[in-house]
């Protein structure tokens, strides 16, 4: 298993279930500062049509590029449908943001060889290693 740094460090394409359009949410303000800090982000959310100026995709099986991470900014109740559904399109990892943890999501990433990390924050994960995509 890759450490959360490594996972961000490879990472390129984060895919981000729950991406919310409230500039005061975690769940807009951590995906737009990955963007910003060069990952190519795709919000992920079928109520809206874009976030932070990026268009958004109803669910992860409407991605139709590779996806290094899927970042689960939902429920834990949610997560294990959405690791399901990041097993589907084969992405490499699966993050549940801070105070998300799920026993069943774990195991389900295990068995499709995904790397897994729960209840941490990419953006505190990415300034405490320093971590950039930008050249």
């Amino acid at each position: 298993m890759r450490s959360a740094a490594e996972i961000l460090a490879d990472a390129s394409t984060i895919a981000v279930v729950g991406a919310s359009r409230d500039p005061l949410k975690p769940a807009h303000a951590v995906p737009l500062q990955m963007s910003q800090y060069g990952w190519h982000v795709i919000p992920v959310n079928p109520y809206v049509d874009e976030v932070f100026g990026i268009r958004t995709v109803p669910t992860l099986a409407d991605i139709d590029e590779p996806v290094d991470l899927v970042d689960i900014f939902r429920p834990a109740a949610d997560a294990v449908q959405i690791v399901r559904e990041a097993a589907a399109i084969k992405a490499r990892a699966v993050w549940l943001q801070s105070g998300i943890v799920s026993a069943e999501a774990r195991r389900i990433a295990a068995e499709a060889g995904m790397d897994y990390v729960e209840d941490r924050c990419v953006a505190v994960e990415r300034a405490a290693a320093r971590l950039t995509r930008l050249s």
